[in-house]
């Protein structure tokens, strides 16, 4: 039976270049890999070990990028290795199967959102209504499934997250700040009802899982075995689970030990 390993991508398996964490002697600095694009520039990378151990783990098991990334935005990520056939993207919103999103999947998720939570345009109107300028550069819907703000962090007033997640709290919404992003998801839109269609679908028995933030918690709690960094939103909250392994690495040098830790155990299976 094949090993499902569902991975979270930014700031776990790939990093901006303000992720990167390179706090080692610019001479000791590992060489990296460009793999995404945008607008002329490249905009997030991994190590070169990185990329060679993620050409070898889509070999030995089946790899599903899971994010919370627009179809349109993965779709700029060039990952080394074979062409992965399943992918989730919009927090589990869309299942893509050779790139082309399962309608029947999407209408399952968009028929859930409508009966367990407030409808979006709710949550957008509040956003708009409180979000201050001074701190707010973007406003964005994302697949027309969830929102997001993009602030300036130092500006940031922390309570105004607090006070926005117990706001959606009681609407069926969850909030989640990550880098200069604060997202506010439907608590049914999750990646690990997603990851348990394709483990359906693929005969998987084993499931290894890697996140950073608290929109991947649920995606770690599924998983049989599951790691996270020692940076983002998880580890700032000293996040645990009994199968789950807080990582010590920081910034893309995490990236490269998670993948590591998939391929071992993929193989030990």
């Amino acid at each position: 039976m094949p090993v499902l390993v569902a991975s979270d991508l930014d700031r776990t398996l790939i990093y901006s270049a303000a992720a990167l964490a390179l706090t080692m002697p610019d001479a000791r600095a590992p060489r990296l890999l460009s793999v995404e694009v945008h607008e002329s520039r490249p905009l997030s990378y991994l190590t070169e070990t990185g990329a060679q151990l993620l050409t070898e783990l889509g070999d030995a098991a089946v790899f599903v990028p899971t994010t919370t990334r627009t179809r349109k935005q993965y779709l700029r990520i060039n990952l080394p290795g074979p062409a992965p056939t399943y992918a989730i993207t919009a927090n589990g919103g869309h299942l893509l199967v050779d790139g082309v999103s399962d309608p029947d999947w999407h209408a399952s998720v968009t028929a859930r959102l409508a009966d367990e939570c407030a409808p979006l345009a709710e949550v957008q109107a509040h956003l708009a209504a409180f979000a201050d300028p001074v701190w707010l550069r973007k406003q964005r819907i994302a697949e027309d499934l969830f929102a997001y703000l993009v602030v300036e962090r130092e500006l940031l007033p922390e309570e105004w997250v607090k006070e926005l997640a117990v706001w959606a709290e009681n609407r069926g919404w969850t909030v989640s700040l990550q880098g200069r992003k604060i997202y506010a998801v439907p608590k049914p839109l999750t990646k690990s009802a997603a990851v348990r269609e394709v483990a359906r679908r693929t005969g998987a028995e084993l499931t290894l899982a890697a996140g950073d933030s608290l929109l991947d918690a649920d995606l770690l709690l599924a998983a049989d075995r599951g790691w996270r960094p020692g940076h983002g939103e998880l580890a700032d909250a000293a996040w645990a689970a009994p199968h789950i392994t807080a990582l010590p690495e920081r910034g893309v040098l995490a990236g490269e030990r998670i993948l590591r830790e998939f391929l071992r155990a993929a193989r030990e299976r």
